[in-house]
């Protein structure tokens, strides 16, 4: 359920004030999770090398759509808890767009939210191309104008997103996202696995009779399962950042704990995607969930589908590509982040990124 980022900066260059931003941070008891850890370690550092703790500046992000009340709880809770002063704060809004003023953010973090595209891909929306053919001679024939439509524009965006942090990162800023992803080992000819399970459970709602089939056809999930190697081509093309590290979690590993009942994996789905479908099919959330049930517990397959689960978890680990340490400046300052999985039902193991 955690990935821990061990982040290194000059222990001369100890800053006296940091600013953390979280983009996509949801709602719920989660939302505070990356940058609260955050804050710990910074303080947690400077009590064990007998530093002054800077100040701290948290900024949580999301779109507008967000319920932000909690949030905002939270945020008085995290402040009053801690001191020197961690000033927080609320930026809504898309990442697809500046969030931040030029150089004041000293490190951004996101899980769990860049596998989502900014808008449907535009070569399909203009040709009347469906996403999920429910013909399936058609949706073969298809599929790879499908795939190269949403790769073209998961590419679009994320060149986007990445030219965006990199005017928002002060120098030496650093950046570790997290997103659902496709395994190295799974060939880029198929669509993608979860978009297709729910793509599978809407045309049974069409057959019957509870979605419109033109309402379907005109349905994109908006979701691009990226490869690590399609991650590195794109931040490499796009030259703001160095990569120090990335990796790929198999959840097959651990997958009878993620996927273990029914129950679960259908509340999986539908923290994934309720907003999407709801907001283009109007509240039909409860019809969705009983097929799934039907799916996976009268049919039983619930074990099947959990072999052959082909995504995988990306983590990636950069920093602005302007910043060099000074020769000779020693590595002291070490502040541990654990990134958390929004999604309490896709737990992951832990594991090390040393920068």
């Amino acid at each position: 359920m955690l990935t821990t980022l061990v982040f290194s900066n000059a222990g001369t260059l100890q800053p006296r004030k940091i600013v953390i931003a979280d983009l996509g941070c949801s709602t719920g008891p989660n939302a505070l999770a990356l940058v609260s850890i955050a804050v710990n370690a910074i303080h947690d550092h400077c009590l064990q090398f007998q530093q002054p703790s800077p100040e701290v500046s948290v900024l949580l992000n999301d779109l507008p759509e967000n319920d932000f009340n909690t949030v905002v709880k939270s945020l008085v809770t995290l402040r009053q808890s801690n001191d020197p002063v961690v000033v927080t704060g609320i930026t809504p809004g898309s990442f697809y767009e500046r969030l931040f003023t030029s150089e004041s953010v000293h490190l951004v973090c996101s899980s769990n939210s860049l596998h989502w595209l900014s808008k449907a891909p535009e070569d399909l929306k203009r040709n009347l191309i469906p996403a999920y053919d429910i013909d399936e001679h058609s949706r073969r024939e298809k599929l790879p104008i499908v795939l190269e439509a949403y790769a073209k524009q998961y590419r679009k965006d994320f060149t986007l997103f990445l030219e965006l942090r990199a005017k928002e990162l002060a120098s030496g800023g650093r950046m570790i996202i997290s997103l659902l992803g496709r395994r190295s080992d799974i060939i880029t000819t198929k669509f993608p696995f979860l978009p297709e399970i729910v793509a599978q459970i809407l045309c049974v709602m069409v057959s019957e009779g509870v979605i419109d089939k033109e309402k379907f056809d005109s349905f994109y999930g908006l979701m691009h399962e990226p490869s690590l190697e399609e991650l590195r081509e794109i931040i490499q093309e796009e030259r703001s950042f160095s990569i120090r590290e990335m990796r790929e979690h198999d959840p097959r590993t651990d997958i009878n704990k993620t996927l273990s009942t029914p129950g679960i994996f259908v509340g999986f789905l539908r923290s994934l995607f309720e907003p999407v479908i709801v907001q283009h099919f109007g509240y039909v959330m409860d019809e969705f969930v009983r097929t799934v049930e039907r799916r996976y517990i009268l049919e039983g397959s619930l074990q099947e589908e959990r072999a052959k689960c082909p995504y995988a978890m990306l983590v990636i680990s950069s920093q602005r590509h302007d910043y060099q340490v000074p020769k000779g400046t020693s590595h002291l300052m070490i502040v541990k982040l654990m990134l958390s999985l929004r999604s309490n039902v896709c737990p992951f193991d832990y594991v090390n990124y040393t920068l």
